[in-house]
């Protein structure tokens, strides 16, 4: 196991091993945030759900109020004319074959891809690739769609899509230790109320059992159990 670092320690030592308030859980990480770059915050929420049914698959996306103080890369697969509407609303690349020639090459240097419906049969023989780095484009995401400009300018605003994994745990970030502070609690809050929107009809017992938060390089800090509620 690796041991820790002399940074780390010092930052872990200063956060006690109890719940922390959403506001107090934020001051402790943007201080623990000590590195020599701007660390992303993230947060780690562990739901009470079943990934492996279906209907319990919780997945979905939320525009944070304030992004993620990150410049998100939009490739847009799209045939004439909704290429050029991709390109006025600031999408970074645009095309189509071009563009699924690389993917089958195993490119995939782009943060979201955005696509028309009637690309769909094309992109979706590349599944393989894109599936598993969470590109595949999804009309659940708002990511398949014919309004490409409202697509694209709400992804660079700060619209960031989240699912469940495995181990029934959903992850993203939430902004970045340089913002203030308020402006972080105002993205988690927009987050947490999203996913608690989303609970499955047919999970039972407690949906939300943890929530965790982290700057890239810092310790965990939890949240107060009174904290998780609609905001």
């Amino acid at each position: 196991m690796k041991k820790a670092s002399k940074r780390f320690r010092a930052a872990e030592a200063k956060i006690e091993p109890k719940r922390y308030t959403i506001s107090d859980a934020v001051q402790r990480v943007k201080e623990a945030a000590t590195t020599k770059f701007v660390e992303s915050v993230d947060i780690a929420v562990r739901l009470g759900v079943d990934p492996k049914k279906a209907d319990q698959a919780v997945r979905g996306t939320v525009a944070l109020p304030h992004g993620i103080g990150k410049e998100v890369r939009v490739l847009v697969v799209a045939k004439p004319p909704k290429d050029e509407e991709a390109k006025q609303a600031g999408a970074d690349l645009v095309g189509f074959k071009e563009y699924l020639d690389k993917i089958q090459q195993g490119w995939t240097d782009v943060d979201v891809i955005i696509a028309t419906p009637d690309v769909m049969a094309d992109l979706g023989k590349l599944g393989k690739i894109l599936g598993p780095r969470g590109l595949m484009p999804n009309p659940k995401s708002g990511t398949v769609t014919m309004d490409i400009a409202k697509a694209v300018k709400e992804v660079k605003a700060g619209k960031i899509e989240f699912r469940v994994d495995k181990a029934g745990i959903v992850q993203a970030s939430v902004g970045k230790s340089s913002f203030e502070q308020e402006k972080l609690v105002e993205n988690i809050h927009s987050f947490l109320n999203t996913v608690i929107r989303l609970k499955p009809s047919t999970a039972k017992g407690q949906y939300i059992k943890s929530v965790w938060i982290s700057s890239t390089m810092g310790p965990g800090v939890q949240i107060e159990r009174s904290e998780l509620m609609p905001h």
